[in-house]
């Protein structure tokens, strides 16, 4: 669900892990950065979105590994290194990935921590292939890591308020100052990415609902202050995403190229949209004053969702159980589980059965 990148500098920094693990035993608390080097310069990075998306292919693509992807298992963690120039230390990247759609969100507080935020970032993938499933995962995933990111600040505020102050004004930096929408915009309290995946499908959608996606989308991102941008397996696209990963991760510069026609895949860095581009909601003028929304963002939702209606209530519930997700199958465990729970429901029907007998016997 989320990536996270933290750097450190230093000649002899040491590798959190070798390959991608599980939440290994000693970032189980997401350590300071101290531990990492002499000369930390913490930068981090946590990805989340819909399950099967292509999360951890960019993140693969990114790092210049030539492996095949496989499934993500909860919580993820792997790494990345970049010089900055001959005999200069490594820039090392802390990349963490979430999987489970939005079934695990209450893991976000793992790398998450006072230690972490200040070099935080946020990117979120979403499956344009999937528009019924994509305004609930999005508003999910952004609301949970929201609401425990604003908790940390606040933890922060109490004993470093200097770093609080710091942070916002850099989330700031990406608006100039003169921008009509400065006034307007909630910018996202770390700095945040969202991307578009599958696009390579999304393209063959009609015109009029790739309209009201992109313009959706676009909406969202700007009044966040994120950078928006959509991807497929086309190289080119790749490329484009893998400098700006490379940016959040390693602080190199940023791009200034635009792209906001609904034809072509979208790519906005933050900043360089306004709400008068995007237009108002796709909907007829007559229609928006019987939509009964208390703010943009809920208007939006609601004419959104008016064509694509979410197919699941709630999304968090979706997956109670990560022992009966499909993706996490083995099919000797699962069937000694299906054993277990038979026998279980036997016990269950026995006791009912042995409990009235003594009611009536009483």
């Amino acid at each position: 669900m989320t990536l996270l990148s933290s750097r450190n500098c230093g000649r002899n920094v040491a590798p959190m892990a070798t390959q991608k693990t599980s939440l290994p035993d000693s970032l189980q608390n997401s350590p300071p950065a101290s531990r990492l080097g002499p000369t930390p310069s913490p930068r981090r990075l946590r990805q989340p979105g819909h399950d099967a998306q292509g999360k951890t292919s960019i993140i693969l693509r990114c790092l210049d590994r030539d492996e095949p992807p496989k499934p993500t298992l909860a919580l993820e963690y792997t790494y990345g290194r970049r010089a900055k120039g001959h005999n200069t230390p490594k820039d090392i990247a802390h990349f963490w990935e979430l999987g489970g759609g939005t079934s695990l969100l209450d893991l976000i507080s793992i790398p998450i921590t006072s230690d972490t935020l200040r070099m935080f970032s946020l990117v979120l993938v979403l499956d344009l292939s999937k528009p019924n499933d994509l305004w609930p995962t999005m508003e999910n995933l952004l609301q949970a890591t929201k609401s425990h990111v604003d908790k940390v600040i606040m933890k922060l505020g109490k004993t470093n308020s200097k770093a609080v102050s710091e942070m916002r004004q850099k989330i700031w930096n990406n608006m100039q100052k003169d921008h009509p929408d400065r006034e307007i915009i909630d910018p996202f309290p770390v700095p945040l990415v969202i991307i578009g995946s599958k696009y390579d499908i999304f393209q063959d959608f009609e015109s009029e609902k790739r309209k009201v996606i992109c313009k959706t989308l676009r909406f969202v991102a700007h009044y966040y202050g994120a950078s928006l941008m959509f991807t497929s397996k086309s190289e080119a696209l790749l490329l484009k995403i893998r400098g700006v990963i490379n940016q959040l991760a390693f602080g190199i510069d940023k791009s200034k190229s635009i792209c906001v026609d609904q034809n072509k895949p979208l790519f906005i860095t933050a900043g360089l949209d306004s709400f008068s581009q995007i237009g108002s909601p796709p909907v007829p003028e007559n229609d928006i004053g019987k939509l009964d929304a208390h703010s943009p963002m809920e208007l939006w939702k609601k004419v959104y969702e008016k064509l694509f209606p979410p197919k699941s209530i709630n999304m968090l519930k979706d997956i109670k159980d990560p022992a009966r997700d499909p993706q996490y199958a083995e099919s000797e465990v699962d069937e000694m589980r299906i054993q277990k729970d038979q026998e279980l429901e036997q016990y269950k029907r026995n006791s009912s059965k042995s409990w009235k007998q003594i009611e009536l016997d009483s």
